[in-house]
């Protein structure tokens, strides 16, 4: 049976620049244009661009909607302040993480934007709405309303004020959000994130609206990235891709990520598994692994033992452009997870032998 693969806003774009595509998420999605390296280049030290416009974007309004996501999310929106970000996760019960987001709380009362992963739009809007009873809030899905582009790099600040008219934009902090207004009347939401370790912002608009500002970018400058790069980029900066580094199967706790999962809050789903995970450990976590050769590890590749018993697997590994090392992520069993422990990964028939470091492997830029 054929897969009908559905397309971003920028599709057409992406067709004419002539870019590798590639399924994603259930879309058609640009894996790279010029070069993996190139891209990850332009965004290391100048500026690149991403459609991410195949996000989802999911709100939440009502006289509950502080109640219902904190009950959903493991992080604590009370104190958060509007124009205010922060980043957690959505968990099963038993601590399993079903997805993780970004949650903006809205001005002038308007409740929450929940922006999730393209690949599990359709399940966070079920579990959303199966767990929302007995709440008094409103849900809406809108992620085929919007597009979404992501402008990275050192001299995205300068391409943000000039695209959008304004200055004030130097003046976003990290993780929070100002709304804007586009020509044509319609809402422009401009946030300080991204995926990429380094400074950048996240610009969500109508379709039109994100097609034009593609374009003003492209004839500004801006080197097109496509998904290749965004997975170099994220990877080097120690950041999650659900479905790798975060799944059903892999807690917060197991993924190192437990900060996120405020447990001096009343509660939240799964926050029960999530403190018993805290105080009585967890079989297998998320490490960092320096190879000392230059064979790239990857997904799926065992890791090891000197003597060849077997004790994880990596999730995501590359010969990082921007370090050139071999590095990976590797779900390891918990008692080789300490820093500094020798561990090897079989890359086909042979073990190389590598170093239990820290995941963030490159030193961040984001703006202070």
């Amino acid at each position: 049976m054929e897969v009908i693969l559905k397309q971003t806003c920028l599709h057409a774009a992406h067709l004419a620049l002539g870019a590798r595509m590639s399924p994603f998420a259930g879309f058609d999605m640009p894996i790279q244009y010029s070069g993996i390296i190139d891209e990850h280049n332009a965004v290391r030290h100048a500026a690149g661009m991403f459609d991410v416009s195949h996000m989802g974007e999911i709100f939440v309004k009502g006289p509950d909607a502080d109640k219902f996501v904190n009950h959903v999310f493991t992080g604590d929106v009370t104190p958060l302040g509007e124009g205010g970000i922060l980043y957690g996760m959505l968990l099963y019960p038993d601590g399993g993480t079903v997805d993780d987001l970004l949650v903006y709380r809205e001005f002038d009362g308007a409740g929450f934007l929940l922006v999730v992963n393209a690949a599990n739009i359709d399940k966070d809007w079920q579990w959303l709405c199966d767990n929302a009873g007995g709440f008094d809030v409103e849900l809406r899905n809108a992620s085929d309303e919007w597009g979404q582009i992501a402008l990275q790099g050192p001299l995205a600040e300068d391409y943000a004020v000039e695209l959008l008219g304004s200055e004030e934009i130097r003046e976003i902090a990290f993780y929070t959000f100002m709304d804007l207004e586009a020509e044509d009347g319609s809402r422009v939401i401009l946030s300080r994130t991204g995926y990429t370790g380094e400074d950048g912002f996240e610009i969500y608009a109508s379709h039109d609206i994100i097609q034009w500002m593609w374009q003003w970018l492209l004839d500004a400058g801006v080197k097109p990235c496509g998904l290749g790069c965004r997975d170099t980029l994220r990877f080097e900066a120690g950041l999650p891709l659900y479905g790798d580094e975060l799944t059903a199967e892999i807690s917060p706790v197991m993924a190192g990520l437990s900060m996120f999962c405020k447990l001096d809050k009343p509660e939240f789903i799964g926050k029960d598994a999530i403190a018993a995970q805290k105080a009585g450990g967890v079989a297998r976590k998320l490490v960092g692994i320096e190879l000392q050769d230059r064979a790239i590890p990857r997904a799926g590749y065992p890791v090891e033992l000197e003597d060849g018993t077997p004790v994880g697997v990596v999730t995501t590994g590359y010969h990082s452009i921007s370090l050139d090392k071999s590095l990976c992520f590797a779900l390891v069993d918990s008692v080789h997870a300490a820093l500094g422990t020798a561990l090897f990964v079989r890359v086909r028939k042979n073990a190389f032998p590598g170093v239990v470091v820290k995941k963030r492997f490159y030193q961040t830029n984001y703006k202070k």
